[in-house]
């Protein structure tokens, strides 16, 4: 069994290779002509675990019936078509009724 220490070493390892893969990240898509705030952009997966939704053809069927705008999803094609949305809430009938609706 690892101790604390062997850990909490391994946890800052962690974390340093993700910073490092998000600078040369931030690098690529900035040579590339693309300026993306990697916190307020996210995948469609990460998207889903922030907000709490089960599914993530859920969010595709939002980008396709236009709830989430054109403008807070992009494609980047250098990462294999990944697509990125930005990382709020947005609103749909369904929930908006949820959210409204009052039981007496």
């Amino acid at each position: 069994m690892e101790t604390r220490e062997e850990f909490r070493a391994r946890v800052l390892d962690l974390m340093r290779q993700a910073d490092l893969a998000i600078k040369e990240t931030s690098e690529f898509l900035i040579s590339q002509g693309h300026v993306l705030d990697l916190t307020e952009w996210v995948t469609i997966k990460e998207y889903c675990k922030r907000f709490g939704i089960k599914n993530t053809e859920t969010v595709s069927n939002w980008i396709k019936r236009g709830i989430v705008p054109q403008e807070d999803t992009t494609i980047i094609e250098e990462f294999n078509n990944i697509r990125m949305i930005r990382a709020k809430p947005y609103s749909t009938s369904t929930r908006r009724n949820a959210e409204t609706s009052v039981s007496y």
